[in-house]
């Protein structure tokens, strides 16, 4: 594999010119991305070009629903997908909301749905909330030491009545990376539909959704350096099940069935930037194919190990930091490059304000993630602090950011 070339990776993210974040290391990435520059381009093309109402009649009309119809087709084949099962609503908040919505009207009383208490919580309350149609919730809980999951929980809580598991590939606090082919073939056995929440694993590499296994896979956007959209596979075999969302009169137009407020047009076009960029990373590290696959998969790879390449030192640090407690686990090979630390004589809070100062973009609180705090006995109104970085963070904003975490403490 090619080692990541992060001047031409920088060269594509316009943040890094930026002006008013120069000097800045930023590390808040799960929260939100920087946007690359082909999403920033065909954005500002469209406004300017093709901002009429699309697949009307006239020719920038057509080209409008061209652009839009060209950013499903290639975020379908990045994630090993037929088109017709990618649906971009406004977030992924919004998207399972409506996926509740859709699953109320196909399950009966009784039924069960198992949710965890790691997830984000827009993968757990709006399933919670069914309990009122006389659903029956059920809780996969986290180690409450690690706050990881153990997959042969499952055993004892799938029952012939459960028809829903929802889980996250990875979580935004712990940063464990589950096991997701594994559960959801575990379901499946037992006849149980999977929604997996991937927005804090996305960033680090598109998935193969169709290696994986889950029914539904989920994640937003603008935390994969694109526009602040959510993604949302469905199967075709589980959108059949689930039916039309949207407008009856569209019940032919797949794309439309669960995005009942409509497409947001021009962030719609925009989002085949993210793909044009992945291959620009592609063709510049790696000889050109035409395989998608073969691109995706390179690329996966190749933000995996840059990753990978940083990791270990930021958990070796926090980890020996007699003033920080980790969260989660402090193998990199089990993790995600989130990195959730608790310091010991102040608050998430006071400590970031510290960094902040010193040039260190970075975040703290409950991060919606507010049941999984309270399993590891962590007050949520103060939370944790949470630092998070991407393929084109440096080995010197690393080093930046011990340096400040040394001072702060």
């Amino acid at each position: 594999m090619s080692a990541l070339d992060l001047q031409f990776v920088r060269s594509q993210f316009p943040a890094f010119d930026e002006p008013t974040l120069e000097n800045q290391a930023f590390f808040d990435n799960a929260g939100g991305s920087y946007a690359c520059l082909p999403v920033i381009v065909h954005l500002n093309r469209y406004y300017h070009q093709s901002k009429i109402q699309p697949y009307h009649l006239h020719p920038v009309s057509q080209e409008a629903g061209k652009q839009m119809d060209e950013s499903h087709q290639r975020l379908a084949d990045y994630l090993n997908v037929s088109v017709d099962e990618v649906h971009l609503g406004p977030s992924t908040s919004q998207n399972t909301y409506v996926l509740a919505q859709a699953f109320a009207n196909l399950l009966v009383l009784g039924d069960e749905i198992i949710v965890t208490n790691q997830d984000h919580e827009a993968n757990i309350g709006v399933w919670r909330r069914l309990k009122q149609h006389g659903i029956v919730i059920k809780e996969w809980r986290v180690d409450s030491v690690t706050g990881e999951l153990d997959p042969a929980a499952l055993d004892d809580l799938m029952t012939e009545k459960t028809k829903l598991l929802a889980f996250t590939h990875c979580s935004n606090v712990v940063a464990h990376i589950n096991p997701v082919a594994e559960i959801c073939a575990k379901a499946k056995q037992a006849n149980v539909w999977t929604v997996v929440d991937g927005v804090s694993f996305a960033a680090h590499g598109f998935p193969d959704v169709t290696e994986l296994g889950a029914d539904i896979y989920l994640f937003s956007l603008y935390k994969t350096y694109g526009t602040h959209l959510g993604v949302m596979v469905i199967r075709d075999a589980m959108a059949e099940l689930l039916g039309n969302q949207a407008h009856y009169f569209n019940g032919d137009l797949r794309h439309k069935w669960f995005v009942p407020a409509g497409p947001d047009h021009a962030q719609v076009a925009a989002s085949r930037g993210v793909i044009d960029y992945f291959d620009r990373l592609h063709d510049h590290h790696f000889e050109k194919t035409s395989s998608v696959q073969e691109r995706a998969t390179r690329v996966r790879q190749l933000l995996h190990d840059a990753d990978l390449n940083l990791l270990p030192a930021l958990l070796e640090y926090v980890s020996e930091h007699p003033k920080l407690t980790l969260v989660g686990p402090a193998n990199a090979n089990r993790r995600a490059a989130t990195i959730s630390v608790l310091p010991t004589d102040q608050t998430p809070q006071e400590l970031a304000a510290k960094l902040v100062k010193q040039g260190i973009i970075c975040g703290a609180g409950h991060f919606y993630a507010v049941r999984l705090l309270e399993a590891l006995g962590v007050n949520p109104d103060t939370g944790v602090l949470r630092l998070s970085f991407v393929h084109y963070t440096s080995q010197e904003d690393i080093n930046r950011l011990i340096n400040a975490l040394e001072k702060a403490l």
